[in-house]
């Protein structure tokens, strides 16, 4: 009978330890909870992760799907969050006083907090970003620095981008415009794209092509059929490594950036490991970790000095702290917009 009862005893004590156990349910892209990272901050907080890998839609799906519930953070792309905030509520504002705002790019934080703004509060901070900008072939094109070469007359038939609204927003740079700015204003929108279109119109002769497949590009970039093209960041690093001619560079105008985040749904049950999680990934040695591993670059203020050699000179050489600070981020676009601009793409497309 003894034996029966402290048996209970102890299964009611391990239940009770179970019960009391802490646990962060991560909603994100894979890669971006690397194990080791998590086993250290399991190890530190005695907070278990459990995570599940997703992607934009399929975040937006899920949350939609329980009014907020069922995850304690998200890592949805900062133009993914305002609109689907304002209409369907799946996430809450952020209490920055839990965030350790040292340990983030000052610049990149506001633009996060600015573009994830509703009703007067931000929903997110920066984890990883990327960009758009100029893939050169420095022996064929020497001294490019801007939009404008993708329509410079001196690069006939070795110019390549994708017919794609990256393009109709850098092209307007190039012009002038800040395509941004001009969101809320859909008249002068229209007017932006019309001359926009009839530049590029214009300029189908200086292209090879329209690229659609990222490797059909480098290999037109190794075979220099292209000097000049639009394409990510990481598709100059890669040719870099094969050819110290060929490099990706921001353009004067600003490169075109993408930034993925942490949000915090709106019914999540462990807010306090939410915020958790992202201070201890953000420190510089734990993002600078990621960075190795992933080759993406992170928010993190010094994570570069914990980043691999090789991973680290690619982003030192094409992101100093100025070309960063002029990075132009991607804010919300409005629906209304998508639609214009895919006539005109289809505009220039059929011109001949």
């Amino acid at each position: 009978m003894k034996k029966i009862f402290v048996f209970s005893l102890f299964a009611l004590f391990l239940m009770a330890g179970a019960a009391q156990a802490e646990t962060l349910k991560l909603l994100t892209w894979k890669g971006y909870a690397p194990q080791k990272v998590i086993d250290a901050f399991e190890k530190e907080t005695g907070i278990d992760v459990e995570v599940t890998f997703s992607n934009n839609e399929e975040m937006i799906a899920k949350l939609r799907a329980t009014r907020g519930a069922g995850f304690d953070l998200a890592q949805p792309s900062q133009d993914r969050i305002s609109s689907v905030q304002a209409k369907y509520k799946i996430y809450q504002p952020l209490d920055y006083s839990k965030i350790d705002a040292s340990l983030f790019i000052p610049s990149m934080l506001e633009a996060v907090k600015k573009n994830t703004l509703v009703n007067g509060a931000s929903h997110a901070v920066p984890f990883c970003w990327g960009t758009s900008g100029l893939i050169i072939n420095s022996d064929k094109a020497a001294g490019v620095d801007s939009w404008k070469a993708l329509i410079d007359p001196k690069f006939k038939g070795r110019v390549s981008y994708r017919l794609k609204r990256p393009t109709l927003i850098a092209m307007g740079f190039a012009l002038g415009y800040d395509p941004f700015a001009l969101y809320s204003d859909t008249k002068a929108y229209k007017a932006m794209l019309d001359k926009i279109a009839e530049t590029l119109i214009a300029a189908k002769p200086i292209v090879k092509n329209y690229w659609a497949n990222g490797d059909s590009l480098l290999e037109s970039m190794r075979s220099q059929e292209v000097f000049v093209a639009m394409a990510w960041d990481a598709g100059g690093w890669k040719l870099h490594g094969e050819n110290k001619a060929i490099d990706f560079k921001a353009p004067k105008e600003g490169a075109l950036g993408w930034i993925d985040t942490f949000a915090i749904p709106a019914k999540a049950k462990n807010v306090s490991a939410a915020y958790k999680w992202i201070n201890f990934i953000m420190k510089p040695e734990n993002a600078g970790y990621f960075s190795s591993q992933e080759k993406y670059a992170t928010a993190s203020a010094d994570a570069l000095k914990f980043t691999d050699a090789a991973v680290r000179a690619n982003f030192e050489r094409s992101f100093p702290q100025d070309v960063i600070d002029n990075i132009k981020w991607y804010p919300p676009v409005p629906a209304k917009l998508e639609s214009i601009e895919g006539k005109v793409l289809d505009k220039i497309k059929a011109a001949n």
